[in-house]
């Protein structure tokens, strides 16, 4: 068997053109925090959650879809500055379409945006979207040998998210064993078992996204 390894540099002017978006976010004092996970992890049900939690915080939420607005809508009805993003069949969010997003959006008082990315474990990680901040969601029904599946977009995050926490009961998951092969992987990567649902552990979360949100200029 033959491993050919295959080093593209496609990424190259979005690399480019997410720096320029970043720093442009930034001179505007909007914290942007690219949300990364498999379908199904609790996206949206996080983001509602640190809606409803942090009033006080001007929030805005990008929702990158394949097709559909449920998203969207959802946001809104919670109070959330909200834009619709269709990919047209591409997996991932890049550069060019989030500057195009948050320019559409109207809205540059808002101190918070969540881009909510297209749901897959691969292309997310590969695709600066000019975040300066990105977090990826790990639900406890995926079980904990996803690091090992996915390595990259553990590489790439700032935060783990452990999603679902109300069910480690019923459910093979280590939770030791997961926070272990994630620290092997990103050793300055921060871990956050939530559960969305009864409120464990967002507490921690709100924090560490506050604290960053307040010194977004010097990120």
């Amino acid at each position: 068997m033959k491993l050919i390894q295959l080093n593209a540099t496609v990424t190259a002017s979005n690399d480019h053109d997410a720096q320029a978006l970043r720093e442009r976010m930034q001179a505007a004092g909007t914290l942007l925090v690219n949300v990364m996970s498999s379908p199904g992890s609790g996206k949206t049900t996080l983001l509602s959650r640190i809606i409803r939690d942090l009033p006080a915080v001007k929030i805005g939420v990008m929702e990158a879809d394949i097709e559909s607005d449920v998203d969207a809508r959802r946001m809104e009805a919670l109070g959330a500055r909200s834009i619709q993003v269709h990919t047209s069949g591409m997996c991932h969010m890049d550069a060019g379409m989030t500057a195009a997003a948050w320019e559409a959006m109207e809205s540059k008082e808002l101190e918070l945006i969540f881009l909510e990315n297209v749901g897959n474990l691969i292309c997310p990680a590969e695709y600066d979207t000019g975040a300066s901040k990105n977090i990826m969601l790990l639900s406890v029904p995926e079980g904990d040998d996803k690091p090992l599946k996915y390595p990259l977009m553990f590489q790439k995050s700032d935060a783990l998210v452990i999603t679902k926490t109300d069910t480690l009961p019923y459910f093979n998951f280590d939770l030791e064993k997961c926070r272990e092969r994630v620290l092997k992987l990103n050793p300055k990567l921060r871990i956050f078992p939530v559960s969305a649902k009864t409120g464990e552990g967002m507490r921690e979360l709100e924090q560490w996204i506050k604290a960053c949100l307040f010194r977004a200029s010097d990120i």
